[in-house]
C-alpha cells in the first residue's frame, strides 16, 4: 500500500490501519488523500455537512508521531471515518439534518462511540447529511439538499443516513456511522451497495446522538469489508452509563471469529411476508445467498405485516413527542415531510400506542421461539433497487405505493423487536447494488458476521467503491 490517493481511496479501514502501524503509509498521507477525494467528488454527491480538515490532519501527525516514537497506537490507526451529522462532535452544533437545531451551542464532547473510534486510533474527516431528525428513507433534505448516489447521481442514496452510505460506497472515507430506527442504515447501505450493521438495540452506547424514537433507535457502522465491520463493532462495543438501554453485557470481540466459517449454523430464508413484492433480481439474490449457505429450510414471521404497521404508529409518536414545543410554536422550520408526519403523530390516539405495544410484547415472543431452532434467517433489505430522486410512487407487488415509507417494508418488522441485522451488498453485473439481510437473535452478532465473512470469500457480496 502507498499513499497514492486512488489506492488509498479502495483500502478497507483495516489494510489502511495495518499499513499505518507497520509504517509503509502515513497516518497524514492517508488523511490528505481522503481529504483530496471528499474536495473532489463531494460536490456531486453532497454526503458532507462539515468537513474537519485542520483537526483531522493533527490527528493524524499524533498517529504518525507515535508510530516514529514506538508507543502502541489503536486498531483502527489513521484510518478516516465519518459520522451522521445527529452524533455530537465537540466543538460543531449537531444538525440531526434540521434547521432549527442550528441555533443550538456546539456540542461540548463526543458522542461515546465516536470517542471510541477516536481513542482506537480512527480519525474523525466530517460529519454527514441525512433525513430531518432521522425521520425519512431517501435523504432529500431540504434544508441542506438530496444526496446523491455515487451508482447513479440521478438516484437516491436512501436514509436517514444516506450521507453514511453515499461517502463509503463512493469511496471517500472506509468507515462510517449511522443510526437505525426502522431501517435508516440498512436502507442506503442497500441502495448504495455497502455493509450495514444494526446491532442489538441496545448493544451500542446511543449517548450523544439525537434519538428519534428511543424504543427503536440504534447506532452502528457502514463500510465495504466485514473486517471493518467486526472490528469497528468491536471498539465500540462496552456498557456506558450514559444510555441507560446499553447494557452491562460483557463484549464480546467478533473480530476475531470471522474465519470460523459457518459449521454449526443453522440457517433458513424468511418466506411469506418476506418473500413478496421485491423486484425479481432481489429475490434471486437472497437466493444465491441460500445456495452458498447451504440452506434448505425455509421460516415463517408471523404477523410481520402487522409488526410494521405499529411500528409506524410508536415511532410517529415517539418521535413526534420528542419534538411538540416546535411543531407548536415554528412549524414553518421543520421540512415540510418531516413536520407533516410528526403532526399525524402528535395526534394518534393513545389506545392505538397502547395496543401497538402489546402486540409488539406478542411478536418479540413468537421470533424469540423462532430462534430456538435456527441461528440466522436471510431476507431482502430493500423491495427494490436505488429509485429516482424525487420519485413519489413505485410499484410492489403489482400495486402503486408511495416510495418513502415503503423502502422500508423488509427492515421494520426487524428493527420491532430490536434484533441484530447485518445487510450485505450484492450487486449483479451491469445492475444497481441491492442488499440482503442476515438477521439473528439478540446478542449474536458474531454469528451474523462469520456468516458473512464466508460469503465474502466466496466473492458474492461486492462492496467495491465507485
Amino acid at each position: 500500500m502507498t499513499g497514492d490517493p486512488h489506492l488509498l481511496g479502495s483500502a478497507d479501514a483495516v489494510s489502511i490501519a495495518r499499513a499505518v502501524r507497520q509504517g509503509s503509509v502515513s497516518a497524514q498521507a492517508v488523511v490528505a488523500a481522503c481529504l483530496e477525494r471528499i474536495r473532489r467528488r463531494d460536490p456531486q454527491l453532497n454526503a458532507f455537512t462539515a468537513v474537519l480538515e485542520e483537526s483531522a490532519l493533527q490527528a493524524a501527525e499524533q498517529v504518525d508521531r507515535q508510530v516514529a516514537q514506538g508507543i502502541p497506537v489503536g486498531p483502527l490507526a489513521g484510518v478516516p471515518f465519518a459520522v451522521k451529522n445527529l452524533f455530537d462532535v465537540a466543538g460543531l452544533t449537531t444538525l440531526a439534518g434540521s434547521a432549527i437545531n442550528r441555533e443550538n451551542p456546539p456540542a461540548i464532547q463526543d458522542a461515546t462511540v465516536v470517542a471510541r473510534l477516536k481513542q482506537a486510533g480512527a480519525i474523525l474527516v466530517g460529519t454527514l447529511n441525512m433525513d430531518e431528525y432521522a425521520y425519512g428513507f431517501v435523504t432529500e433534505n431540504s434544508h441542506y439538499g438530496p444526496t446523491h448516489n455515487p451508482h447513479d447521481l440521478n438516484r437516491s442514496a436512501g436514509g436517514s443516513s444516506g450521507g453514511s452510505a453515499a461517502a463509503v460506497a463512493g469511496g471517500l472515507v472506509p468507515l462510517a456511522l449511522g443510526s437505525d430506527t426502522n431501517g435508516s442504515i440498512r436502507v442506503p447501505a442497500s441502495l448504495c451497495g455497502v455493509y450495514g450493521l444494526k446491532p442489538t438495540y441496545g448493544r451500542l452506547s446511543r449517548a450523544g446522538a439525537a434519538l428519534f424514537a428511543a424504543s427503536f433507535d440504534h447506532v452502528g457502522p457502514l463500510a465495504r469489508s466485514v473486517a471493518d465491520i467486526a472490528l469497528s463493532f468491536d471498539v465500540m462495543q462496552g456498557p456506558d452509563p450514559q444510555d441507560p438501554v446499553c447494557t452491562r453485557r460483557p463484549v464480546d470481540p467478533t473480530f476475531g471469529q470471522l474465519g470460523q466459517g459457518i459449521e454449526g449454523l443453522r440457517i433458513a430464508v424468511a418466506d411469506d411476508y418476506f418473500a413478496r413484492g421485491a423486484e425479481p433480481p432481489i429475490l434471486a439474490g437472497v437466493e444465491k445467498v441460500a445456495q452458498a449457505l447451504g440452506v434448505g429450510q425455509t421460516v415463517r414471521i408471523p404477523e410481520a405485516q402487522r409488526a410494521r404497521a405499529a411500528a409506524f404508529l410508536i415511532t410517529a409518536a415517539e418521535g413526534a413527542n420528542l419534538h411538540l414545543p416546535n411543531l407548536r410554536t415554528r412549524p414553518h422550520d421543520f421540512d415540510p415531510a418531516t413536520r407533516d408526519r410528526f403532526l399525524a403523530g402528535a395526534l394518534l390516539p393513545a389506545s392505538w400506542i397502547l395496543q401497538a405495544q402489546r402486540f409488539r410484547r406478542w411478536y418479540r415472543q413468537q421470533v424469540q421461539a423462532i430462534f430456538q431452532e435456527i441461528d440466522l434467517f436471510i431476507a431482502p433489505t430493500t423491495p427494490c433497487f436505488a429509485p429516482l430522486l424525487g420519485q413519489e410512487k413505485m410499484v410492489i407487488d403489482g400495486v402503486e405505493v408511495l416510495t418513502r415509507p415503503n423502502l422500508g417494508l423488509y427492515t421494520q418488522p426487524l428493527s420491532f423487536i430490536g434484533l441484530p441485522v447485518l445487510s450485505l451488498p450484492l450487486r449483479e453485473s451491469g445492475s444497481l447494488p441491492f442488499g440482503v439481510q442476515l438477521v439473528a437473535a439478540p446478542y449474536q452478532e458474531a454469528k451474523l458476521l462469520r456468516a458473512a465473512a464466508y460469503l465474502e470469500k466466496l466473492g458474492i457480496p461486492n462492496a467495491q467503491p465507485v
